[in-house]
């Protein structure tokens, strides 16, 4: 998301001229779970001190001005409790599906994703 090529390949966003970042789209009932919980997990999951490097950037895309005071408020708390914070929040465009070769990577190569957060 977030680049200028339509439709890029995986190996066009590694390259770092599409502009694109590797992200994953989340789709969530907002009556069974808060914005404000994702982020809280995206945080605790996703070291947001880590500056643009090409498509592994840390940054959040949102999909409505909501979503956006939401997110800028919870990078502001985040750097004066820690500090330096390069998350930036930018609004949300086209989601680009990574071919099916990319899809579940860790299952596919035989690591193990043990998650951290335990149940939302």
């Amino acid at each position: 998301m977030g680049g200028t090529t339509p439709n890029p390949t995986y190996e066009e966003v590694c390259s770092g001229v599409t502009g694109h970042t590797e992200v994953v789209q989340v789709e969530f009932d907002p009556a069974r779970i808060s914005y404000e919980r994702l982020l809280d997990v995206f945080f605790r999951t996703h070291d947001p001190s880590v500056p643009k490097k090409a498509q592994y950037r840390s940054v959040i895309f949102t999909h409505n001005e909501r979503q956006e005071q939401i997110a800028r408020a919870a990078i502001e708390r985040l750097r004066q409790s820690r500090g330096r914070v390069a998350t930036v929040v930018l609004s949300a465009g086209t989601f680009w599906r990574a071919e099916e070769y990319h899809q579940q990577y860790y299952e596919k190569n035989g690591m193990s994703r043990r998650s951290t957060v335990g149940k939302l």
